[in-house]
């Protein structure tokens, strides 16, 4: 726990600095990917509907090993679990060499997970559970932060921020998508065989060790994973928890990597590290884009969008991400400082965290993931989520951007720094 003489959000090492940086330049651009790929779905759902509809229903794979799937659901089901690989990298890396390590720096962004996963469930749920037509299945889906969105916002307006309330969005949401798995695996897996799902852990394990034996040839690794991702397919679990037990094997430090591949002098980058950055152009330029381009096609009429806001669960997944977001990760913060008498670092005040917990609510790949799991692709209820979501992120896009850019203005004020006209500038 922090002791007295504790800051919150205080300087970066070198290395979390660093990794920051890459983090940030590469989101930014899967931000823009993320978002074309919206626009193209709703273009096509509304100007072409039957296309749009043929296409995603279009079922490829071979129906003897269960894998005859629709597009829609290869892009659900097999891209998404490269960006749960990163993902599991990612979280991997953070556990063991990075703001999760120590206590002393995850209590702040974990905590305020937590509260950025309770307050939105609770919202959802005092809505459908005093509704008459509401539905409780749904309290998942306002408690995911969408990294990519929420750094392209970041990096528009907020120039002059500190590099540790910018590592705070970025290791809250790493914890963020943990527990999004943690629901996933737990709370939308219905039935479970417990043969298949033996079978996907066995190979995982064979994964683990072909790296420890410094087997690293993608000819023998990726035929392993998409053995793994088939087996857990066919177990019942939702397949992206392959990829991240995939990315939780692999050595996150260098001294773990020289030893995992029995070099004689120690890398300056983990096997975690290079991984991450060589897949992360395919999840964010491919995977993320891709599963956007068949999540997010629906009718945006004004009578659509009047009948969705009508249905209690697209009020409660609106509520939960506008409002419940960023009070749960203010208020849970708060509680850190308040109960370990731990200090905002010096030139960090309570105004740059609310800023943060409304870019919070920018929900949008988990929480689009997590409407179909609830709801069932297609349905009336899934169709609501997708149009809470998309309205919803847009509104806390624009109030956190908003909020963000005037913290922006006073740290450049504060520093001397030259301050920016307008987003982007300066």
């Amino acid at each position: 726990m922090p002791t007295p003489a504790s800051r919150l959000f205080a300087a970066l090492s070198p290395g979390s600095e660093r990794n920051l940086l890459d983090t940030l330049r590469e989101e930014r651009v899967g931000g823009a990917l993320l978002l074309t790929g919206t626009v193209v779905a709703l273009l096509w759902a509304n100007l072409v509907p039957a296309s749009y509809a043929a296409v995603s229903g279009t079922v490829v794979g071979p129906a003897a090993l269960h894998l005859d799937l629709t597009l829609a659901a290869w892009a659900t089901d097999g891209l998404l679990a490269i960006f749960f690989f990163v993902v599991g990298l990612e979280l991997k890396r953070e556990i063991v060499a990075g703001e999760l390590r120590q206590p002393r720096t995850a209590v702040v962004p974990v905590v305020a997970a937590v509260g950025g996963m309770l307050v939105p469930a609770l919202l959802y749920l005092a809505v459908n559970l005093t509704a008459a037509d509401g539905v409780a299945r749904g309290w998942a889906v306002p408690t995911a932060t969408d990294i990519a969105f929420a750094v392209s916002v970041l990096a528009i307006v907020g120039r002059s921020l500190p590099n540790a309330l910018r590592a705070f969005l970025l290791t809250l949401a790493v914890v963020d998508d943990l527990l999004a798995i943690v629901v996933i695996g737990v709370v939308y897996t219905e039935t479970v065989s417990a043969l298949w799902l033996g079978a996907g852990v066995a190979v995982v394990a064979v994964f683990a060790l072909a790296i420890r034996r410094g087997w690293v040839s993608g000819w023998l690794l990726v035929p392993l994973g998409l053995v793994a991702w088939a087996a857990v397919h066919a177990s019942g679990v939702h397949a992206t928890i392959a990829g991240v037990a995939l990315g939780l094997v692999v050595p996150a430090t260098p001294e773990a990597t020289r030893r995992a591949l029995r070099l004689s002098a120690t890398p300056e980058e983990s096997l975690a590290e290079r991984w991450e950055h060589a897949w992360r152009p395919v999840s964010a330029g491919v995977a993320v884009p891709v599963f956007a381009l068949f999540a997010a096609g629906v009718t945006l009429s004004a009578g659509a969008i009047s009948t969705a806001f009508r249905d209690p669960v697209a009020q409660g997944v609106a509520l939960g991400l506008v409002v419940g977001k960023p009070l749960g990760i203010l208020g849970a913060t708060w509680l850190v400082a308040r109960f370990t008498r731990a200090a905002l670092a010096p030139g960090l005040g309570w105004a740059d965290v609310a800023a943060v917990g409304l870019l919070g609510g920018i929900g949008f790949t988990v929480s689009l993931l997590v409407g179909e799991l609830a709801f069932g692709a297609g349905s009336a209820h899934d169709e609501h989520v997708v149009v809470s979501v998309l309205v919803a992120s847009l509104v806390a896009a624009l109030l956190g951007g908003a909020a963000l850019y005037q913290r922006d203005r006073h740290h450049a004020r504060a520093t001397g720094g030259p301050v920016p006209d307008g987003p982007g500038t300066g």
